[in-house]
């Protein structure tokens, strides 16, 4: 790591940032409570897919193709706002508390995997993350991708820890939530925080 400087500050970095509450946290928060451990898990896995994904790009520097490109940033802009809201609108659309039945259960794990797996690669703000926040870690005369994805890598170990610690939280009450009116009111303003989300990511400036 002979290019990264500061590697645990970049480390307390992180932690700061992914117990701060986002979308990504909402959307597993919702799926666990409404599905249990097993759309928690797979909420979880979309989302470090995306992650995964992210790091790549930015280490091998195509999501500074993304942000200098005004044609391919809005295009990623407005479809992820888009899925971003349509989420929000299914949520407030619906007129009962979250109800997960066993067939569901079976059948939900890779449409969950796919909802959290578009919700962060439509996402600008988590390439515009990775561009801002990795560079200040690593070497102004680096040659290699390795140091990026190093600390990618470390960004996506310590979120996955926090993530699973939120599915294991919030489904192990899931079923006790999904019999009260809690599940209701979550649905709605989950709905209402992807709606705001999406709205914000409009005013996004490449």
């Amino acid at each position: 790591m002979a290019d990264i400087t500061n590697y645990y500050g970049f480390v307390l970095a992180v932690i700061m940032l992914s117990i701060t509450p986002g979308a990504d946290t909402v959307f597993i928060l919702t799926k666990s409570i409404a599905g249990g451990y097993r759309q928690g898990f797979a909420s979880v896995a979309g989302i470090v897919c995306g992650l995964f994904v992210h790091t790549t790009l930015a280490a091998l520097g195509l999501s500074v193709i993304l942000m200098t490109s005004a044609f391919l940033f809005n295009a990623v802009k407005i479809a992820g706002a888009a899925y971003l809201i349509y989420l929000g609108i299914m949520a407030l659309k619906s007129k009962s508390s979250i109800n997960i039945n066993q067939e569901n259960k079976s059948s939900s794990f890779f449409k969950v995997f796919r909802q959290g797996l578009f919700t962060n690669l439509l996402n600008p703000k988590v390439a515009l993350f990775f561009l801002a926040l990795l560079p200040q870690f690593v070497k102004s005369n680096a040659e290699s991708p390795v140091p990026f994805l190093i600390l990618g890598l470390t960004f996506i170990f310590i979120g996955t820890i926090w993530s699973l610690f939120l599915v294991w939280a919030s489904a192990g009450i899931s079923k006790t939530l999904r019999q009260s009116k809690f599940s209701y009111y979550l649905n709605k303003a989950a709905g209402i925080i992807f709606i705001a989300l999406g709205l914000n990511i409009l005013r996004l400036k490449n």
